[in-house]
């Protein structure tokens, strides 16, 4: 990109932002919500998501599938503008939970999350579901050291103002590519909490079922728990009405193991994305669907 391009952009970028932010959380995820909604229909990712929608549930009919995606357009224009609003939203404080706070958690969930602080290496995988940055920033705020692994946008402008919004929230932050791995097992072996979203199509992994097709599936954390052998928790976060949020942890999984008594790559790529699969059945709305994620 051209200098005096990309400064331009940076620009548009950051006067985009500076308009969200004025215009607070409720009112700017309204409004991302209607404009997804709106637009989303006519672009191309419209057909890509139909079609998954209706893989995944052929017992439904096409009102309901519609209905589905028309929810997950919704949720993703306010994903887009919450990003500005993300340390405002996570109220949440263990010692004092506010029912009527934005965030929300149940007294099982705080424990585990309260019990990661000082246990050492710690495995967190989640998925593109509801806001999928707020579990990231769980660990942080409880005092638990963390990395996180991201991915960066192709528009470098857009990777650097939205890194400049992750940063002082999500501890350290990993991009991917093919240091990440080096970085993650550094993490680990210092003991620090290690997390990632696991459910995009990854060409070289193992191929799994993910909701009832073959899919290909990222090993990663599944690797690193075979290195390091230690606790693997899923997370998610689930949107409720009036711009609130349910955040939960799963209990370790015990996952399956070979005869030598190691933790088995693709079995347990297979079990975490059957955790995945399981929230995205509850709440389909609130997954991204526009992605090919059952790509040859």
């Amino acid at each position: 990109m051209h200098p005096l391009l990309a400064r331009l952009v940076a620009l548009l970028l950051r006067a985009g932002f500076g308009c969200i932010r004025a215009l607070g959380p409720d009112r700017a995820t309204a409004l991302g919500g209607f404009l997804a909604r709106s637009i989303g229909p006519l672009l191309k990712q419209q057909r890509i998501a139909l079609e998954n929608v209706r893989a995944a549930f052929p017992e439904m009919d096409d009102a309901a599938h519609r209905r589905i995606v028309r929810e997950a357009w919704d949720n993703l224009g306010r994903v887009a503008c919450e990003y500005v609003h993300l340390g405002r939203m996570y109220d949440f404080n263990p010692q004092h939970p506010d029912p009527d706070g934005r965030i929300l958690a149940a007294p099982e969930v705080v424990a585990r999350t309260e019990a990661l602080r000082g246990s050492g290496a710690v495995l967190l995988f989640s998925a593109h579901l509801a806001n999928w940055e707020l579990p990231a920033l769980v660990p942080a705020r409880h005092g638990v050291a963390s990395a996180v692994l991201y991915r960066t946008p192709n528009n470098p402008v857009v990777a650097e103002e939205i890194l400049r919004l992750r940063r002082g929230m999500m501890g350290k932050l990993i991009a991917a590519g093919l240091l990440a791995p080096r970085r993650m097992t550094e993490a680990l072996e210092e003991g620090e909490l290690v997390g990632m979203l696991v459910d995009q199509h990854f060409s070289r992994g193992p191929k799994i079922e993910f909701l009832g097709r073959p899919a290909f599936a990222n090993p990663l954390v599944a690797q690193l728990a075979r290195r390091h052998d230690c606790p693997v928790h899923g997370a998610r976060a689930i949107r409720l009405p009036g711009g609130r949020f349910r955040l939960e942890m799963t209990e370790a999984l015990d996952l399956p193991r070979d005869a030598e008594g190691k933790v088995d790559v693709a079995g347990a790529t297979q079990m975490m994305n059957d955790v995945i699969a399981g929230w995205v059945r509850e709440y389909p709305g609130q997954y991204l669907w526009m992605h090919r994620r059952w790509r040859a």
